[in-house]
């Protein structure tokens, strides 16, 4: 079955000289490519003369893990700020099963990481497959493991650099580990990754992060545009990027742009999208930026007192009540400050195209987080209010309830 592996690579490349010489959309190259990759793995993980310490999982598993770390790759490790934002993007968290719910999210966590530990053992054995290494290092990343994660990305471009979507991929995590900046050499890595491939979606978003730490506002709207024209008609996230760019222009004062720049996709979504402002109204941004705020007080129950130590972290956040799940404003506390109050608005945004001014519903969420990580898991406490309007005051969060397995 490894004689396949050759066959499979020369299809991948022969698949990105048809995306480049623009034969085929970005869309039916990820999909092929998707498809290519899971292959990779099942022979990856086929059995070898060299038994392993677990027994190989099934087809069904395999292409799991492979869609969800796509989806995580997809998505990007610096934005979301999330060990799992694919667990993270489950189902609402408010429900009357919303206990159910993580415990069936908590067992397939388990059964992702049984899976990883897997495909690592059969790496040891094979480790000349770069597709392989990069899929592990994306299975790392998923499970919030960035030290892993950095060796495996370090393994899969020591065989082949030549991948743009792993070395973007790369630059996301060095950025978490570097103090969640993507300056220098996650940047270097960016450019690199442009240069092979100018029209790599997450390439240009972080790019145009980066470019907007840097105050370099001009080429963050630069970069943060070419993702909407790029993007398909009703992509979720152009209002977030909208956001930014509209951001980025205030700050710049930047010319608002002209209607013949405008796009067809980002049109229709900037125009629905709550944060976004007119060029009769350049300070409209600004505005909703400082309306939006919320504070409050944060508690944990007095019989759940008992199940929480001293330093464990208390996370507080606010969220969109619909749609996109990811964190628009988080707080990093520890038990030992509660009862604590608490503002959440922009300045506290993980990312300048997702901010508390740009939702108009929010829930805020407390969690009592026993690992330090975001990702809920068994015997974390969790709390949080209705959805209400993303500013106001007194707002009485209760931590009074705890994750089951």
């Amino acid at each position: 079955m490894t004689d396949d592996i050759p066959a499979l690579r020369r299809k991948l490349a022969q698949l990105s000289a048809q995306h480049d010489s623009g034969a085929l959309s970005a869309e039916a190259f990820a999909a092929e490519k998707a498809r290519i990759e899971r292959q990779l793995l099942d022979h990856v993980l086929a059995d070898s003369a060299a038994p392993v310490p677990a027994s190989r999982p099934s087809r069904r598993l395999v292409a799991s893990l492979a869609i969800g770390v796509l989806a995580v790759a997809g998505a990007g490790y610096w934005w979301t700020g999330s060990p799992v934002k694919a667990r993270a993007n489950a189902g609402a968290s408010g429900s009357p099963s919303m206990a159910q719910d993580e415990a069936q999210q908590s067992e397939n966590e388990r059964k992702f990481a049984e899976a990883v530990g897997q495909l690592a053992e059969k790496l040891k054995q094979h480790p000349e497959n770069p597709e392989g290494w990069a899929l592990l290092a994306r299975s790392y990343v998923r499970l919030g493991q960035l030290e892993p994660a950095l060796a495996a990305f370090k393994q899969s471009l020591a065989l082949r650099n030549d991948d743009a979507g792993v070395l973007v991929d790369y630059a996301d995590v060095l950025a978490v580990a570097n103090g969640r900046s993507l300056q220098g050499e996650p940047s270097r890595l960016i450019q690199r990754a442009l240069e092979l491939d100018p029209e790599h979606p997450k390439a240009l978003s972080l790019a145009g992060a980066a470019a907007f730490d840097r105050q370099d506002y001009a080429d963050a709207v630069r970069y943060w545009e070419h993702v909407i024209r790029l993007a398909p008609p009703g992509s979720a996230y152009v209002p977030e990027l909208q956001a930014g760019i509209d951001e980025a222009r205030r700050l710049g004062a930047l010319p608002p742009p002209k209607a013949a720049e405008s796009s067809p996709a980002a049109v229709p979504q900037a125009a629905t999208a709550p944060s976004s402002a007119s060029s009769a109204a350049p300070n409209a941004t600004s505005a909703a930026a400082t309306a939006s705020a919320i504070r409050g007080t944060v508690r944990l129950a007095p019989a759940l007192a008992g199940k929480a130590a001293p330093t464990d972290t208390v996370f507080v956040y606010a969220r969109a009540a619909e749609g996109q799940r990811m964190p628009l404003a988080i707080l990093r506390l520890q038990v030992k400050d509660l009862p604590a109050t608490f503002t959440l608005d922009d300045s506290l945004a993980m990312s300048p195209a997702a901010r508390l001014s740009g939702t108009q519903r929010v829930i805020v969420s407390a969690r009592v987080s026993k690992s330090g990580q975001a990702a809920p898991s068994a015997g974390d406490l969790v709390g949080e209010t209705p959805a209400m309007a993303n500013h106001g005051d007194g707002v009485a969060l209760v931590i009074d309830k705890v994750v089951e397995r």
